[in-house]
């Protein structure tokens, strides 16, 4: 039930705002950079954020979460780095927070893949079903593989790893979108 009203707010801002975050996704490197700089000052927050206890996943909280992923649709905030900190900043275990974020999003993947074949907007021809299939299976088991180490660094509480990453790529990409 958690990962079902977690996927509300995401489904809603993919089914009614499709167009404008289409939009949001061509050519606008500054607009990615920014939000690489939000997304690392999270983190960062976020790993040094001291819970006085851990809490369980409740459905408010699951709902909360929800949001967190339907904000990181916009392109350069990162989905995982924004539900895990949602959950970290609500007290859930570090290991329930990191399992919940990567599990949360596969309903939705499944859900743009079916309205992309309903819709029309993925015409595949039968020659490219099996190079999707590799590439499907493949990503499935790098996916799972990520989720793993994922989920050992946010025990470890390592985000300001990431925080980092964000903050220097973000940087650089403002520099090149200023300077061109």
């Amino acid at each position: 039930m958690f990962i079902i009203l977690s996927m509300i707010p995401a489904a809603l801002v993919g089914v009614f705002l499709d167009d404008i975050l289409n939009q949001l996704f061509e050519g606008q490197l500054l607009l990615v950079s920014c939000m690489l700089l939000v997304t690392g000052a999270l983190l960062m927050f976020t790993d040094k954020f001291e819970p006085k206890e851990k809490l369980d996943l409740t459905y408010g909280k699951a709902l909360l979460i929800g949001i967190a992923q339907a904000v990181a649709i916009l392109p350069g905030i990162s989905r995982s780095g924004a539900t895990i900190s949602t959950s970290l900043l609500l007290n859930v275990d570090r290991s329930t927070a990191a399992r919940f974020s990567f599990l949360m999003v596969v309903p939705l993947i499944f859900g743009k893949i079916g309205k992309d074949l309903v819709s029309g907007n993925l015409n595949l021809q039968s020659s490219e079903i099996m190079p999707i299939l590799i590439g499907f299976i493949s990503a499935f088991i790098s996916g799972l593989l990520a989720c793993k180490w994922m989920i050992l660094i946010v025990k470890k509480s390592k985000l300001s790893y990431f925080s980092i990453y964000c903050g220097v790529i973000g940087c650089i990409a403002i520099g090149y979108s200023i300077l061109n």
